[in-house]
């Protein structure tokens, strides 16, 4: 991560996007404009299928891909024309451990794939498995861990990549709800001051962490922002923002209302 991009982490810029599959027939986004504040977490949400996680996969360089019938056109970037591809980590819904490495081998993946690991790494790692409640843990393989410890995983090596930009794409959906908590509150503290873009099926999930809440509905899809939080995140249960807005956000997403 260059100094620029740590210290001030990018707005994400989508101008007129246009995304259609089977040679037109259906059309996804046409066009979508949106910005997602830098420094802050933004959560999309809506029904199932909306096209939630295709949107994160755009974000991320993943899309055009070489589907046949698929059109993309549009721009992707970061405040100042920047080009975000290479400021970009991406958090999958299962956590995408290799059962061959140890969990630590397994944090430290996409270093090994491009090089050497060095001392400096190596103590960093460690300290997030400290951080993350898994000491002890490092020289374990994925099937001797329970899927919140594999989550954990996963977390750290997402933040061993430092990149100002962080996608989400409900990653804590697959944990229970003690164990989901516990996630939400360490994702929140360790990626303070950077630009994360969550997706979740969870009103609550999305009111415990955003600061900016987005709705993506419609055909084709249009992303509107319908809430934002000035309080701390992770917010608790008894948080007055929290409180205030979670009967809103539900009726906003069942019946199109206004927040």
């Amino acid at each position: 991560m260059t100094t620029s991009t740590k210290q001030n982490p990018p707005a994400i810029v989508l101008e007129n996007i246009f995304l259609s599959y089977d040679y037109g027939k259906e059309i996804l986004f046409a066009p979508l404009n949106l910005r997602l504040s830098p420094g802050k977490w933004s959560c999309l949400l809506g029904t199932s299928g909306v096209g939630k996680s295709t949107l994160l996969k755009l974000i991320a360089g993943l899309i055009p891909g070489k589907i046949p019938g698929e059109n993309f056109q549009g721009k992707i970037s970061g405040d100042n024309n920047l080009c975000i591809s290479k400021h970009v980590a991406y958090m999958a819904q299962t956590d995408l451990l290799q059962p061959w490495f140890t969990a630590l081998d397994n944090a430290l993946l996409g270093y090994r794939l491009r090089g050497p690991i060095s001392n400096e790494l190596l103590a960093q790692a460690k300290k997030l498995f400290l951080l993350a409640g898994l000491k002890g843990a490092e020289k374990k393989y994925p099937r001797q861990l329970s899927g919140g410890m594999r989550q954990r995983v996963a977390l750290i090596r997402t933040l061993l990549e430092e990149k100002p930009i962080v996608l989400m794409d409900e990653p804590f959906s697959a944990v229970d709800t003690i164990t989901r908590f516990q996630l939400q509150t360490l994702a929140a503290e360790l990626l303070k001051n950077r630009t994360v873009v969550l997706v979740t099926h969870d009103p609550l999930e999305a009111l415990r962490l955003a600061d900016d809440i987005y709705i993506l509905s419609g055909n084709p899809v249009n992303a509107k922002r319908v809430i934002q939080l000035e309080s701390t995140a992770p917010r608790n249960m008894d948080n007055a923002e929290f409180i205030q807005y979670q009967g809103k956000l539900f009726d906003a997403l069942t019946s199109g209302s206004e927040v």
